[in-house]
């Protein structure tokens, strides 16, 4: 169900048989304002600007040839040309008695399913994963989610760091590390790991050389410098799998597709930018000079593919992915969710790509961009020490402070259950305190703003949903068993009526715009909504009529399935009881 989509080919429809140009949009939008109608088709000032004629003569003859129209009670000109829409109670509420009827709340598959490739969280393989990782593995999560919602085939891409000098320094470590103990106990710390590596490289006499020898024997293909560094990178994606499961993310090792899997690809990437003339030698080095991204003064912009010492770089390899992502998995869309600061070199890689011919006119190439998550001090998060916080411990200490706070909340819950209730809420407040600000910008991360059960917040809409849930408990009614039509007589039935319908236009738009934020949005005003809905028309009260009760207690169910079905897309559970 998209009342949007709905509205705006029957307006376009309307404007055809009134004669004016197709490539007129009709712009129909949500009304903004009470008393405005609930929608607005605001394309006749538009439209009349390119035909040469008055807005509201325009708007007048647009109504005319409206036609009979079951989802439409009435409309109005308002204004310069406005044209007002006041949807039709009856439709409305059938509406929502088919959305009960079906499981995915009405809302269908798209008709034209796409592959989408989405490129996201990416930890080094040479460290733990750290608050760094946090936005791109929520934010690639909950779209991937929403995707595949749809119906489109999501295939995801863990494009880690595997590969590079910085593992001949690891390996050879590593190498002598198992002499006295196996690999697991050894790489138990990553972070203790690489830090002692990184001391005897900077400090002990011979070991950087043994070291370059390492990177040497990889990059060569030695079987056992190879098996060596298969050992590394199976413990280090372990590592990385805990925090997956503790952050319930969708991304499994069969998603990994690192940097060493286009090994075989950068030569021949190389031979051929040079041989297609996209690329050329300059100082000893492979260069990509890019006239359509030249500054202020006409200097090109200047990709370097291949360093002077034979060495490949991140856009090779980037390049060589596109080429594997475009030609190989077929996508119609590859999305990067990358930190913004990373904006430039994507937007090279881009180009270089679409001057080689490796991605087609029909295929997008989209980078998901993000900001900064900030301390109090208005500077990238940090520990207190000014050192890297560890993914595993925030999430950690956001289980503890979440648990404390439902201790308080309830002592009555056991410790299972408070434990349980707690983990759930804690990790849903970092994840929405994240997924509900704007993506591009950044963000102060705050303890007592994202666990506050008041206001846009996780652990506000959960608890809206368990509150939902209880009126069920406290009536002794199953949602299944409930019979009669749905009828909105209120101004507050109606309001909820219109927000509930218009939660596939919601998802529509995040899938095609990728922002994450305009679904939390939705989420908020419904559960508010239905509080406006909750204190003006009384469900379980004494007075109500069996009619008014079964019609009110559906609609609480479709708030209450439509709360947890869109939080499940952003990748947050709900709790029957808090």
């Amino acid at each position: 169900m998209n009342i949007r989509h709905q509205l705006n080919d029957i307006f376009q429809a309307a404007m055809t048989a009134a004669g004016i140009p197709a490539e007129c949009s009709p712009a129909v939008a949500p009304a903004k304002k009470a008393g405005f109608g609930d929608y607005q088709a605001n394309g006749a000032m538009a439209a009349a600007k390119k035909v040469g004629s008055n807005p509201r003569e325009l708007a007048a003859k647009i109504v005319e040839h409206l036609g009979e129209q079951p989802m439409i009670e009435k409309v109005e000109i308002a204004g310069p040309g406005f044209i007002n829409i006041h949807l039709n109670n009856a439709w409305l509420a059938e509406t929502l008695a088919t959305a009960r009827a079906d499981e995915r709340l009405n809302i269908a598959k798209v008709s034209e399913p796409q592959t989408a490739v989405l490129d996201y969280s990416h930890p080094n393989l040479a460290k733990e994963m750290h608050v760094g990782h946090l936005r791109t593995t929520i934010i690639g999560d909950a779209l991937a989610r929403l995707l595949e919602f749809q119906g489109h085939q999501v295939i995801r891409q863990n494009h880690m760091g595997d590969w590079g000098t910085q593992f001949g320094m690891l390996l050879a470590h590593l190498a002598d590390q198992i002499e006295n103990k196996d690999a697991e106990v050894a790489l138990a710390d990553l972070e203790v790991f690489y830090r002692e590596a990184k001391v005897r490289f900077d400090e002990e006499e011979g070991f950087a050389d043994r070291a370059r020898a390492y990177v040497v024997k990889l990059q060569g293909g030695d079987a056992d410098c190879l098996k060596l560094w298969q050992r590394f990178i199976d413990i280090s994606i372990s590592h990385a799998e805990e925090i997956y499961e503790k952050l319930g993310v969708t991304l499994q090792r069969k998603d990994v597709y690192a940097e060493s899997q286009y090994n075989d690809d950068l030569p021949v990437l190389v031979k051929d930018l040079l041989d297609r003339g996209i690329a050329v030698e300059d100082q000893g080095a492979i260069v990509a000079f890019l006239p359509e991204m030249a500054d202020k003064e006409g200097n090109p912009s200047v990709v370097i593919i291949q360093k002077q010492g034979g060495g490949y770089l991140y856009a090779t390899t980037d390049l060589a992915a596109i080429r594997y992502r475009a030609n190989v998995l077929n996508a119609d869309r590859i999305l990067y969710v990358v930190d913004a600061r990373q904006s430039l070199h994507l937007q090279q890689a881009f180009t270089v790509a679409r001057k080689a011919g490796y991605i087609a006119d029909t295929q997008t190439l989209e980078h998901c961009a993000f900001g900064t998550m900030m301390g109090d001090d208005g500077k990238p998060f940090k520990t207190r020490t000014g050192g890297t916080v560890k993914l595993a411990a925030l999430l950690d200490e956001a289980v503890e402070r979440a648990t404390a706070l439902v201790a308080a909340k309830n002592s009555e819950l056991s410790a299972e259950e408070q434990a349980e209730i707690g983990r759930v809420v804690g990790i849903g407040a970092v994840k929405y305190a994240d997924l509900s600000k704007t993506r591009t910008n950044d963000y102060v991360f705050n303890w007592d703003a994202m666990l506050a059960f008041e206001g846009n917040t996780a652990p506000y809409l959960q608890y809206a949903y368990t509150r939902v849930r209880s009126i069920f408990r406290r009536a002794g009614v199953e949602p299944s068993s409930l019979t009669g039509a749905i009828t909105l007589g209120t101004d507050a039935e109606r309001a909820l009526a219109i927000k509930l319908n218009q939660f596939g236009e919601v998802l529509d738009q995040v899938a095609k715009d990728t922002f994450p934020h305009v679904l939390c949005t939705y989420l908020y005003e419904l559960a508010s909504t239905y509080m406006g809905f909750y204190e003006a028309c009384p469900v379980l009260k004494e007075g109500v009529s069996e009619e008014e009760k079964q019609s009110r207690l559906q609609l609480c169910d479709l708030v209450a399935r439509t709360l947890s079905t869109g939080l499940g897309l952003l990748g947050i559970e709900t709790l029957e009881k808090m």
